[in-house]
Order: structure tokens, then C-alpha cells, then sequence
């Protein structure tokens, strides 16, 4: 058998090259290494329990693994070219500090379809953790802002059109509420992920009077799995792992487009601080929202892993497929995007400056209380279908006239319908339209302060 792969004894030649090349994965699973030792140390505590180990082996083992364990955390231990796996890899190295007879007998009574199993488990739920942190800071963020804004006003829009004035703090809470559902769905997930297939040896089970629940406790997990055909080839957690964070990059990106639209010279609502900005390599002036688009960017790359991990996925019959393999590097690439855009996108939102004058000014444009307009009428008993319609002959009056709703003099909205009295422009304001919007979900101030202690609250941030 060659030194770092764990099979071969029926085999009468080496892999070729090539095939060794293909079947070859040190290169992105060694990061699972450490884990890999800390399950080795819990399946030797269960291969004792079993009386497979005699006390002295026990010992020498345990020892042997932390040592390895040791190494591979300072990086003291690498795999080398002949090292097929993690695994192998790790066999060898144990195999250098106890010697080859009690190193293989760590190997009973597991295989690498289960060993895999349970450390791409282990891998997410402490990746879910991290990941959680990172977006509680992010909403952090948000959170500041929207306190240190309150009170300014700006245009909302629907299909990208001017709709309504809202509270800029309204709007950047409404980035916020999808990255609490996605801490949640991280949480959710982490109950799905505490069920430890270690134990499912290749296929049915171990043989050898070992106990699955004990190594899974050792291992932090809930439980055991139930069905070891579902423990070894069961991937769909690894999916839905990737649905998640592909998810959260898909909200990060559309408050990036939000970004980079409210900093263009067109909308004028933001400028970016320089620390979180980038210039041209041939025009001077400019500053360009690179944090923004390549958080865009890395959106798409989320979703490809995603797509080709189902797609993956979608043909294996049970129950473990070296396809399998493949299920790593997207799920691991998926992790270290967030890690990097993350804080990225904490300190680009952390720092944006907004200009109240210039939002102000555009939170009333093309006909943005119009709504509110219609909305008076019907208080004062007009169907709506009705207060619509009138409404709509006044926006078409102030086009022909090129006069926004609030400069419609008293004669006019009295030649529109005799319910438009001088009162109806209580709500033809930027403020009063706001205020009106008390009720619950709302963008009236008090409402959004509201919102805004009940995020804090829901996140532990205060």
C-alpha cells in the first residue's frame, strides 16, 4: 500500500498518474484536518469502550492523535504528494509518531464514507456560528445608521420609479430584516447538521460493538444518525447550507445596488468614505463603489455553487459516490466569500455619508403624494375606485401645468372634485405623508424607532 491512500491490498499495481491526480483531494479537504483528529480521538475512546483497545494502546493512541492534532493546528504537519486524502494523510502522520501496527488500529470499525460525513457536519455548524457573528456585526451596522439618520426623508420607489417618501432609516432596516431571517435559517440548519453520522462505518453500521451516540456526544453532536445509508450519503444539509449563504449573498447584493445607484451623481444620496473607494487607472476624478460591485460579483459565484452542487447531487443513487467529493470545495468557497465580503460590506456601510438636502428634495418628486392624496379622499367617505381617479386627473393636471401636487392652487383642486378643500394639504408634504404611515410595518417615525429597538432586541444587541 503507498503511504498516505488507505486501500490497495487487491490491487496488484499503483494508480496510474492520472487517476491519482483525479482521485486526489489534500488540496481543499486538509482543512477538515484538525477536525479529522478530534474525531479519531472520539473513535478511539469508542474502539476502548469496545474492548478493542487494551489500555496501553488507548493511551498510546489518544497521545499519538493529540500530538498529530497539535501539529497540524501549527502547521507543523502538511500533506505531502503521495497523500491521497485527509485521511490518508493523516494515517500517515499518525502512523510516523506511534508506528504502523497501532496507527491501523484506529481504522476499525469506520470508513472514509463516514469519517467525510460527519466532518463536513462538523466543518458547517462551526462555519453557521461564524457566519451568524459576522451578520449580527452587519446588522450592526445597519442598525447605527438608521439611528444616527433618523429623520431623514427619501425618495421610495417601486419598478425604480419615485413612489412614495419614506425614512431613510426605514429603508436601511429593510436590509436589515432579511439578514435576521437568514441567522435564523443558520440556526434552524445547525439543528439539522447535530445529527453525527459516525458510526455508518461504509454502508450498514459497524460490526464491532461500538456506540455511535458515544462518539457523537464527544463530538458536540445531538445525536446519531438513524439510518447509516442516510448518515454516509446524505449531502442535502451541505445544500442547504449553500442555499443559505447563497441567499444572504443574493440580499447583500441588492443592497449593493442600492449603494451604487444612491452614489451616482444622477441620485446624489451618498458618498462613499475614501477608505472603502477606489479611483480610476485613467481618469483622475474618479471614485468608484468597487466594494459594492464585487460584493455584486460574488453573488453570482454564491449561486454557481449552489447550482453545481444540486446539480451534483440530482443523479447519485444510495448510498456513498465519490461525486460526493465534489460536493467540498463549492460549500468551502461559499465560506470564505462570506468571510471576506461580510466585513466588507460592514465597514462600506459603516461609513457612508448621506446627503439630507439632496434626498429631501427628491422625496417629493414625480408625484410621490399622489397616494397620500387618494388616501385623504377616501377618509373623507370617496370610493376609492373614485378617489384613484381624481387623484390621477390632478398628476395629469400638474404635468400639463409642470407644477408637483402641493403647488395645485385652491381653484384647481376644487375643479377636480369638491372634497379636494385647502385641508388636503395636510398631507401634501414630504412629513405629513410620512407621519401618516403609523401603522404597524410602517414608515412614520415613532413606527421605525419602534422597528429599530425590536431589531436590536431580536439580535442581542443590546
Amino acid at each position: 500500500m503507498t503511504k498516505g491512500v488507505l486501500w490497495g491490498g487487491r490491487f496488484d499495481a499503483e494508480p496510474s498518474e492520472v487517476m491519482f491526480l483525479l482521485s486526489k483531494s489534500t488540496h481543499f479537504d486538509f482543512r477538515l484536518a484538525s477536525l479529522d483528529c478530534r474525531g479519531s480521538l472520539a473513535h478511539a475512546n469508542a474502539l476502548h469502550a469496545a474492548g478493542l483497545l487494551t489500555d496501553d494502546d488507548h493511551q498510546g493512541l489518544l497521545a499519538g492523535i493529540k500530538k498529530l492534532k497539535e501539529h497540524v493546528d501549527t502547521g507543523q504537519f502538511q500533506p505531502l504528494d503521495v497523500d491521497e486524502d485527509v485521511h490518508g494523510a493523516l494515517e500517515r502522520g499518525l502512523t510516523e509518531i506511534v508506528g504502523e501496527e497501532l496507527a491501523g488500529r484506529l481504522r476499525a470499525g469506520r470508513s472514509r464514507n463516514d469519517q467525510i460525513a460527519t466532518l463536513i457536519r462538523m466543518y458547517l455548524r462551526e462555519g453557521t456560528v461564524k457566519l451568524s457573528g459576522l451578520l449580527t456585526k452587519f446588522i450592526a451596522a445597519l442598525a447605527t445608521q438608521a439611528e444616527k439618520n433618523m429623520g431623514l426623508v427619501m425618495p421610495g420607489r417601486t419598478h425604480m420609479q419615485i413612489a412614495q417618501p419614506v425614512l431613510l432609516s426605514h429603508h436601511l432596516l429593510a436590509h436589515a430584516w432579511p439578514m435576521v431571517r437568514n441567522i435564523s435559517r443558520l440556526d434552524d440548519l445547525n439543528k439539522r447538521l447535530s445529527a453525527s453520522p459516525y458510526g455508518s462505518a461504509a454502508l450498514g453500521g459497524a460490526t464491532l460493538g461500538l456506540d455511535p451516540e458515544q462518539v457523537a456526544k464527544e463530538l458536540g453532536f445531538a445525536g446519531s444518525v438513524p439510518n447509516s445509508i442516510d448518515g454516509t450519503s446524505a449531502r442535502d444539509v451541505v445544500a442547504e447550507a449553500a442555499y443559505v449563504m447563497a441567499q444572504i449573498g443574493v440580499d447583500l447584493s441588492r443592497l449593493a445596488e442600492d449603494i451604487i445607484f444612491w452614489c451616482t451623481q444622477e441620485a446624489g444620496y451618498a458618498s462613499l468614505d475614501d477608505a472603502w473607494a477606489t479611483g480610476s487607472s485613467i481618469m483622475p476624478q474618479k471614485k468608484n463603489p468597487d466594494v459594492a460591485e464585487l460584493v455584486r460579483g460574488k453573488a453570482g459565484r454564491l449561486i454557481g455553487n449552489l447550482s453545481g452542487l444540486l446539480a451534483t447531487l440530482k443523479g447519485l443513487p444510495l448510498a456513498y459516490d465519490r461525486d460526493l467529493q465534489e460536493d467540498k470545495e463549492p460549500i468551502f468557497d461559499s465560506c470564505d466569500q462570506l468571510a471576506l465580503i461580510l466585513p466588507a460590506m460592514t465597514g462600506l456601510v459603516s461609513t457612508l455619508s448621506f446627503d439630507p438636502e439632496r434626498m429631501k428634495a427628491l422625496a417629493s418628486a414625480g408625484f410621490s403624494l399622489a397616494t397620500d392624496m387618494a388616501d385623504w379622499l377616501v377618509q373623507r367617505g370617496v370610493p376609492f375606485a373614485e378617489a384613484h381617479e381624481i387623484t390621477g386627473q390632478a398628476v395629469q393636471l400638474c404635468e400639463t401645468e409642470a407644477i408637483e401636487l402641493e403647488e395645485l392652487t385652491e381653484e384647481q383642486l376644487l375643479s377636480l372634485s369638491p372634497h379636494l378643500t385647502e385641508e388636503v394639504r395636510t398631507v401634501l408634504s414630504v412629513t405629513g405623508a410620512i407621519e401618516a404611515r403609523n401603522a404597524i410595518g410602517g414608515t412614520a417615525t415613532s413606527r421605525v424607532r419602534e422597528q429599530l429597538d425590536y431589531l436590536r432586541r431580536r439580535v442581542g444587541l443590546e
